[in-house]
């Protein structure tokens, strides 16, 4: 059309859109995230209390099993769906990046196991952990300058 320009179209388009509902979402990503949380914390206390491990040292295990159980929940098809309803409140903590890897293990095992799982296993964590060590780099440096001139 002459004389339609994409300001136009996007004022006239935004009308037809449906409103997401912010609310809804971020109080279904607050609940999924904290039960996720809870049930770290649940673990946590489990090896303590149980495995005689001191508090310090207790997280180690805590976040191995919770990579294990979303991977097998990813597996089983449960992750996705949980996914789908909570959306960050899923992919945000340690199990949403254990999906992220697991998912791509699964959607490449055709390929077999070493074309398919294990060079497009870390595609999505591979930049996950490079931007990680950077991050932690960065603020190493910036705390070890904090101390030496504090």
């Amino acid at each position: 059309m002459p004389g339609f320009n994409s300001k136009e179209y996007k004022k006239t388009s935004q009308g037809y859109h449906p409103k997401p509902p912010y609310f809804i979402n971020a109080l279904k990503a607050f609940v999924v995230g904290g039960l996720i949380c809870v049930l770290g914390e649940l673990l946590s206390e489990m090896y303590i209390h149980w495995f005689g491990f001191k508090e310090k040292d207790a997280g180690d295990p805590t976040v191995a099993t919770l990579i294990l159980l979303a991977a097998l929940a990813t597996g089983f098809g449960v992750y996705d769906r949980l996914g789908q309803f909570a959306g960050a409140g899923s992919a945000v903590p340690v199990t949403g990046f254990a999906n992220s890897i697991t998912s791509a293990a699964l959607e490449h095992k055709s390929e077999g196991l070493v074309l398919g799982v294990a060079t497009n296993l870390f595609k999505l964590a591979g930049s996950v952990i490079v931007f990680g060590v950077v991050a932690a780099y960065v603020l190493g440096v910036i705390r070890f300058t904090w101390q030496a001139l504090f």
